[in-house]
């Protein structure tokens, strides 16, 4: 069986506070980019081992951490199913904030309840997702989610941004999580994110904000630079992803930019 796992933005992140479980509170609405994505393929094996095969872009982990096979394991733990062979075409950039890696982890787990037909609806698998990364239960759904807690509890949004073109733009350059979540000053907002959101994508700039941002763009000044970038060549609105170092823009129409040096994908929304 073979799946798409397309990766996520985030329009606007609040980190609201640090819990005594050492987790953080967030506020933030994630978007599904079908245009970007890892292509995901898992086949029934005899036995019960689990063969990894990577493509594409290489991850710097041992094919054992990855987690498109911790995924499977967490399936054969918990439902007995057989030996899997998957291979990971990898063509979102891992490091950037866009969600790939959780997105992988999804697919195994959506596709082995294909195989085996399990027939877990999709909130049993959302949870089952959450005990592989906070973002994984977004791709179950994979439309847009406001998201609070760590990113675990969701609940549908209507946010319109058809027609609009999406530019994404990665640095060599990547940021852990802990890096983002070390130099990060958690606050609650005076406005709920959906509030703003409701706006006109013409006023998000300036409010509809990535707390993340003021740290690492003081320590990785050139991802705070291809944001600007991005709003100088036409974008309504231009924010890091996640906790980084993938920059996004949201533009009108099509715009005439394309660093040679740095991933970049352009696609309608």
């Amino acid at each position: 069986m073979q799946l798409r796992a397309n990766c996520k933005i985030n329009l606007g992140l609040r980190v609201v506070h640090k819990r005594a479980d050492g987790y953080h509170e967030l506020e933030t609405v994630m978007l599904p980019v079908r245009g970007l994505y890892d292509v995901v393929t898992v086949e029934p094996i005899e036995g019960e081992g689990i063969a990894f095969t990577g493509k594409g872009i290489v991850v710097d982990c041992a094919a054992g951490d990855n987690l498109c096979v911790r995924a499977a394991r967490l399936m054969q733990e918990r439902y007995g199913v057989g030996g899997m062979a998957i291979t990971l075409d990898k063509r979102v950039p891992f490091g950037a904030g866009l969600g790939g890696g959780s997105s992988d982890a999804t697919a195994v787990v959506v596709a082995i309840n294909e195989i085996y037909a399990l027939g877990l609806d999709k909130a049993t698998l959302a949870v089952l997702a959450a005990e592989l990364g906070s973002d994984t239960p977004f791709f179950v759904y994979n439309t847009p989610q406001l998201c609070t807690g760590r990113g675990e509890i969701m609940s549908p949004i209507d946010v319109d941004l058809a027609g609009r073109w999406l530019v994404i733009i990665k640095p060599e350059e990547g940021v852990s999580t802990a890096e983002a979540y070390r130099g990060v000053k958690p606050q609650q907002p005076a406005v709920p994110l959906t509030t703003l959101l409701s706006q006109p994508i013409e006023l998000w700039q300036g409010s509809v904000m990535n707390d993340f941002e003021p740290h690492i763009f003081a320590t990785h000044p050139r991802i705070g630079a291809i944001k600007q970038m991005l709003l100088d060549s036409g974008a309504l609105y231009a924010s890091m992803s996640g906790s980084g170092s993938a920059v996004f823009g949201i533009f009108a129409e099509r715009p005439d930019i394309e660093p040679l040096d740095m991933f970049y994908f352009v696609g309608q929304i």
